[in-house]
């Protein structure tokens, strides 16, 4: 993960006052209504809300795949909503890793290609190898996501995220198509990329008991941040009733 002058405890992500609304013909649909937060280098948040709150919709407009409305969001100090089109998906491309609920990999490509993919468009990317290494999956790298399980696909999706060098890992709901025991160990994964690697990790989910696991947790309910906490102490994925 990139370090350099970026340090733990300063701002990776900053939001200001974002709104968005999203038009239907002549209807307008208020998604977000002025959201403020921060979230630190180094450290795992966990946005925490019910279906249809907006985490997604404010996640998308984090990673730059969608503009706010109105209001600002700070990555390292700039604001990418100035960013022209070109710029964002610069910004896209070196900064930030998706990881997705779904894991779209691609059925033909073995786990090495699929992760292969996601360094072709990144400046200074991990080999795809190191990058398996990384989430546990170095005996599996010629396998085709047909032969793999469910939460074996889903770090294969992390280890794609990750081979960009990204900045920041943006992870939307990425133990909802997974059962528990599975669901866990995806998010060890990702807990150990965070104390391994000092890469920091934003997570958006509907369940509590993930919120155990953040350094801190933003509260979205109806598009606005009812408040934010920081856990006095993290839980281990272990030490959780599932």
């Amino acid at each position: 993960m990139p370090s350099g002058k970026h340090q733990p405890g300063q701002a990776a992500i900053r939001v200001e006052n974002v709104r968005k609304v999203f038009r239907m013909g002549e209807v307008e649909v208020p998604v977000l209504h002025g959201i403020d937060l921060e979230i630190p280098e180094g450290e795992v948040s966990v946005i925490l809300g019910a279906s249809g709150s907006g985490k997604s919709t404010l996640l998308n407009l984090i990673g730059g795949i969608d503009r706010p409305s109105s209001g600002n969001i700070f990555f390292r100090g700039e604001n990418i909503v100035n960013f022209s089109d070109p710029e964002l998906t610069a910004y896209r491309r070196k900064n930030i890793g998706f990881v997705f609920q779904f894991y779209n990999l691609v059925a033909t490509l073995n786990a090495r290609e699929n992760v292969q993919v996601a360094t072709e468009v990144a400046e200074d990317p991990l080999p795809p190898e190191k990058a398996l290494e990384l989430v546990g999956l170095s005996d599996w790298r010629e396998h085709f996501p047909a032969q793999l399980s469910g939460g074996q696909q889903q770090r294969v999706a992390i280890a794609r995220a990750l081979a960009k060098n990204p900045a920041l890992l943006l992870c939307d709901e990425p133990t909802g198509a997974l059962d528990a025991e599975t669901g866990q160990l995806v998010l060890q994964t990702l807990i150990d990329l965070n104390e391994r690697l000092g890469a920091t990790i934003l997570i958006i989910t509907h369940a509590m008991l993930i919120s155990q696991l953040a350094h801190r947790v933003f509260y979205l309910h109806r598009g606005r941040i009812e408040r934010a906490e920081r856990n006095k102490k993290r839980q281990q994925v272990r030490e959780i009733k599932w």
